[in-house]
């Protein structure tokens, strides 16, 4: 049963990152090429872009629910930069709905644009930074430590700022990917297609300092890479398909540059919970956070199931005809409509 929850929970936490991912990414790519990505960005995510959120509400509900545990904990020692992802996704979704349907001047356009642009890199960001403290096992359940110890070094390290970084640069990667796929104009595929090829390797680098801030946070995460057979495949299939994305970038072709960047980022993820697994926080000076030894009691995970089946049976056809509206059935965003 808990098990079951857990699946369901990772899953969402999976497409959150691929779909509201490229969504953040949009405004990341927007700021890194100076509004260029703007009119591809709206067009591309105005159906459908709010829709992404319901991931991550459904992620909350069922770690507040199913995992009370992991919940407490995260939102207690992680408290500030959540606080700054929830102002983010606050400022960012108000400015960009202010920008699609406000009054068509220059200068409020402006300040929207910038709200936008700047909100989704600070969210990203520090999704990134909370994911890291997470991971680090810096958090401590003995508040007699002090406030600094308790509230502000689980997240305030090397690890955690390589952490956001990777993730700014994954979602405006994914950005890339989507914005190639979506436009007609050859002067525009090309140049985004250059600017995705550097994403591209930055995130490669970005990759490698995080293990190295790992290392000198005195997580030993090399070796738990090193350990996990499972991670080592899905970074080597990762690796493999970077010659095909390649390919497709300069050729492009929507739906293979899109299932291949949407396998990467796949790859990614297995790799970090094959790593992570069984454990899902990771506490300093006291047992871990666990799958066995976070979950609530049977018949909250029973309800919670029963919630969650039903919900998936109510919310996935909505979801799929919605994509399949605003979507599948539109013809490909040009540039220079």
């Amino acid at each position: 049963m808990v098990e079951i929850n857990f699946l369901i929970m990772v899953i969402s936490l999976f497409l959150y990152v691929l779909l509201g991912g490229a969504d953040f990414g949009g405004g990341i790519l927007e700021l890194f090429t100076r509004g260029k990505a703007a009119k591809i960005v709206t067009k591309a995510i105005a159906p459908v872009w709010e829709a992404n959120h319901m991931w991550l509400i459904l992620v909350v509900v069922i770690l507040f629910v199913g995992f009370p545990t992991v919940y407490s904990t995260v939102l207690t020692a992680l408290h500030i930069p959540v606080l700054m992802v929830l102002l983010g996704i606050i400022m960012r979704g108000s400015a960009f709905t202010f920008r699609h349907y406000d009054i068509d001047e220059k200068r409020p356009m402006k300040i929207y644009s910038a709200i936008f642009q700047y909100s989704s890199l600070v969210t990203t960001f520090f999704l990134g930074v909370t994911l890291g403290g997470i991971i680090l096992g810096e958090i401590t359940l003995d508040y007699r430590e002090g406030f600094f110890e308790v509230y502000i070094h689980p997240w305030l390290n090397l690890f955690s700022m390589s952490m956001g970084l990777f993730l700014v640069l994954l979602f405006a990667f994914l950005a890339g990917i989507f914005t190639v796929s979506e436009i007609k104009n050859e002067e525009y595929v090309q140049y985004f297609a250059k600017v995705t090829k550097r994403l591209l390797l930055g995130l490669v680098l970005t990759g490698a300092l995080v293990f190295l801030t790992a290392e000198l946070e005195g997580h030993p995460l090399l070796m738990e890479f090193i350990q996990s057979p499972v991670s080592i495949a899905a970074i080597v299939l990762a690796t493999l398909a970077l010659p095909f994305l390649w390919k497709y970038l300069n050729n492009p072709n929507r739906l293979m540059l899109r299932l291949i960047g949407g396998f990467q980022t796949t790859m990614i993820v297995i790799g970090w919970f094959a790593i992570q697994f069984p454990i899902i926080v990771n506490i300093k000076d006291a047992p871990d956070i666990t799958l066995q030894n976070a979950g609530a009691p049977y018949k909250v995970q029973l309800y919670l199931l029963i919630a969650l089946v039903v919900g998936v049976i109510i919310i996935l056809p909505s979801v799929a005809y919605l994509y399949k509206v605003f979507k599948f059935e539109e013809k490909s965003v040009r540039e220079n409509e």
